[in-house]
């Protein structure tokens, strides 16, 4: 059985790591880094976000958010905005170019992404998002269960 949990867990991380390959070479033509690109994706199409809300949706740790936005705001990409509510939280926002960006940039990665799932049926992706809910589900219970 244990070589068997190996052999599972060394495939899911190869295809993760072959996948953030396969996206990491298309992204790096945008001229973004992948941590850049990563927030403009997110905060495409939106009214923007928290830093919080940012980092609870993107894998950029917080300590490194705040020096990628930094950037994009100096690339005339994001701006921040203070909150009238509640000043101590500040949204981000794509400015009219990072939403022109974003909108030139975000559908062909996704084209390109989607390359190696062409042949993927609708039972395909519905079998894969239910093993891997089901290993998500498991790893939130690991996880809760280890802070007790």
């Amino acid at each position: 059985m244990a070589e068997r949990f190996f052999r599972s867990i060394r495939l899911l991380a190869q295809c993760y790591q072959t996948f953030e390959q396969l996206s990491n070479a298309d992204v790096r033509r945008t001229k973004l880094t992948s941590s850049q690109f990563d927030i403009v994706a997110t905060l495409g199409n939106t009214e923007g976000m928290t830093f919080r809300e940012l980092g609870e949706r993107t894998l950029i740790t917080k300590g490194t958010l705040t020096g990628v936005i930094d950037r994009l705001e100096a690339r005339g990409l994001v701006r921040r905005v203070a909150q009238t509510d509640d000043r101590r939280c500040t949204l981000v926002q794509l400015t009219t170019v990072g939403q022109q960006e974003f909108e030139r940039i975000f559908p062909s990665h996704v084209q390109h992404c989607r390359q190696p799932f062409l042949d993927y049926k609708e039972e395909d992706f519905a079998a894969l998002e239910r093993e891997l809910g089901r290993l998500k589900a498991a790893l939130d219970v690991a996880i809760a269960s280890s802070k007790d």
